[in-house]
């Protein structure tokens, strides 16, 4: 009883917390966006630290790469929640792609978009082509890109494929990959499926009795290593298996 009612009001500063900060990160996002990209996204991942802690979040960052990491790269990761678009940014320093529809949520969508997000329409070929351009663009500007290969939010488990994008774009620009394998321990309490509403996706987050998320970050994969885009990206699912079935099964 006294662990709950102390983290309910761990929870309780976050909030206070985060009700403080959002007001001004929102009047600033009125900024020219020229303006922003200065200094807007190193706020951003402060604001997605201070929501994590909102939300009562044990987020732990698991390094099992050796070397240090890549000065540049391409975050990829396994996609089972919507806890991870704020999850990946409070311990990465990347712009997010995201889709379309975060764009008009309420306050947060104006936030992403001042923070440099990118968006697409999964849908639609030109709306991911339109996206491919808008990532090389920025990864030639020197920024790290995260986005998820499954195509989207699909399970709590491993989607049947990967898509060829990000590492068609790894080859094409010379940006290596990171990995990343995202574990909730109360998998039913953050898998976000089909018809569930975002705030109530975030109070099964809140009311959750296992609070723990792991992100396991792997070596690197070198492009160079690769003769085309379809032998990388069944190499990298190849390497999602493995780490599933360590961790998951």
């Amino acid at each position: 009883m006294i662990r709950l009612l102390l983290r309910w009001l761990w929870m309780l500063a976050g909030w206070l917390e985060l009700a403080l900060l959002t007001p001004p990160m929102y009047l600033l996002s009125f900024l020219p966006q020229s303006w922003l990209d200065r200094f807007y996204p190193p706020l951003f991942y402060h604001w997605c630290r201070v929501f994590v802690h909102a939300l009562g979040v044990d987020l732990r960052l698991h390094q099992k790469n050796r070397a240090p990491l890549p000065k540049q790269y391409i975050l990829i990761a396994n996609h089972p929640s919507a806890f991870e678009d704020i999850g990946i940014p409070a311990l990465f320093p990347v712009h997010c792609l995201a889709k379309a529809e975060v764009a008009d949520w309420w306050i947060v969508g104006r936030i992403s978009r001042a923070a440099g997000t990118l968006y697409v329409t999964r849908e639609s070929r030109r709306s991911r082509n339109d996206a491919t351009e808008e990532i090389v663009q920025a990864l030639q500007q020197g920024k790290n890109i995260a986005l998820y290969p499954e195509g989207g939010c699909k399970d709590k488990r491993l989607y049947e494929r990967f898509r060829y994008g990000a590492f068609a774009i790894s080859l094409q620009t010379g940006v290596p990959i990171l990995p990343l394998f995202l574990h909730y321990e109360a998998q039913d309490d953050f898998h976000w499926p089909d018809g569930v509403s975002l705030p109530r996706k975030l109070w099964d987050f809140m009311k959750t009795q296992n609070n723990r998320a792991h992100y396991y970050l792997h070596e690197p994969f070198d492009p160079k290593a690769f003769a085309g885009k379809e032998a990388y990206t069944a190499h990298a699912y190849q390497c999602y298996l493995t780490w599933q079935a360590r961790y998951l099964e």
